[in-house]
């Protein structure tokens, strides 16, 4: 079999971001990470790009792949703007600790909660002006102090190490 992938030209990038987007809002992620690795096989400095990329690979977490964190990181690390690298990388890791914790995993739930805040407070002070890492915070720290099993887990010695299967 000799299948190759085709090359979108330059003027069909915004279009392209545009279905990546509109398939994110259908629940269909791996369509709209498809869509971002065309673009950025074009532009791989596309900030837009790498921003959906690494969200839709977050959309993905429940499915338990392993490596979908580190790839959303790496996805979240090429924004150049250290406010948004910072707050979605911030994202990926509250997903990750939801996914966690609807697995049971309490403990690595707990541990990636904590990387999220860490993210969470370091975007605030470089954007005091945004209610977005406020939210989130407010979220976690919700979550962290309501439910039963992230509170027994916080009160238990851990590890600082996420693991699959807790």
């Amino acid at each position: 079999m000799g299948y190759t992938l085709k090359t979108l030209l330059p003027h069909n990038l915004e279009a392209a971001i545009a279905k990546a987007a509109h398939y994110r809002d259908l629940n269909q992620p791996e369509e709209a990470e498809s869509i971002c690795r065309d673009v950025i096989d074009v532009d791989p400095h596309n900030q837009l790009a790498w921003r959906l990329l690494g969200l839709a690979v977050t959309d993905r977490f429940g499915s338990g792949e392993v490596a979908l964190l580190e790839a959303a990181i790496g996805a979240f690390e090429r924004l150049t703007d250290e406010y948004d690298r910072d707050y979605h990388c911030g994202v990926a890791w509250e997903r990750a600790a939801k996914a966690h914790l609807e697995k049971g995993e309490a403990h690595s739930a707990v541990t990636a909660f904590e990387h999220a805040l860490a993210l969470f407070a370091h975007a605030e002070k470089l954007r005091p002006d945004s209610p977005d890492p406020v939210l989130r915070w407010n979220r976690c720290v919700r979550l962290l102090s309501g439910h039963p099993s992230l509170r027994a887990a916080i009160d238990k010695p851990r590890d600082q190490e996420i693991r699959f299967g807790d």
